[in-house]
């Protein structure tokens, strides 16, 4: 059996291709923390898309046969550094390394920007995405033996090997 073709597209916060990503984080994001996926959508949809434009950062999303299975953001967090935001992979194609190629073409694409380090916090209700960042090799800004504390992001960082 082939493997399913990917490909990545670079795309605007308002591109239909970005559509699934937010849907299903909003979703994901109230069955895990509260409110209604619809509050959610409407704070994800209204976040400046500018901020995940070029020059300083950049939406992709991963695509399968034309369906958007994957997807991740970054933003400029300060003049050294890309903040990671919004990583998803469709609930419907887990378990499949998408997440870890997301992570791979956004680093590529904060290194060719120039930034030297990526930071990023994922919630406390998250424990696939505390595994995926440690298995990608970030470092934990907080103490991974110890249970997650309510309300408090866990942090990370990584290098991305530009230097300055």
């Amino acid at each position: 059996m082939t493997a399913p073709q990917l490909t990545v597209a670079r795309v605007d916060q308002s591109d239909p291709l970005a559509l699934p990503l937010l849907a299903e984080l909003a979703v994901e994001y109230s069955t895990r923390y509260g409110g209604t996926a619809d509050q959610l959508f409407e704070e994800l949809a209204a976040y400046p898309a500018e901020e995940f434009a070029t020059p300083h950062g950049g939406l992709i999303v991963i695509l399968q046969d034309g369906e958007s299975v994957a997807g991740g953001a970054f933003r400029r967090y300060d003049a050294q550094t890309a903040e990671l935001k919004r990583i998803w992979t469709s609930a419907r194609h887990r378990r499949r390394g998408l997440a870890r190629r997301v992570l791979v073409e956004l680093e590529a694409a904060i290194a060719d920007r120039g930034y030297t380090r990526i930071y990023l916090t994922t919630g406390w209700r998250q424990p696939e995405a505390v595994g995926l960042y440690l298995a990608a090799g970030y470092t934990p800004l907080f103490d991974p033996t110890t249970e997650p504390t309510e309300g408090v992001p866990r942090a990370f960082e990584k290098t991305t090997g530009v230097i300055e």
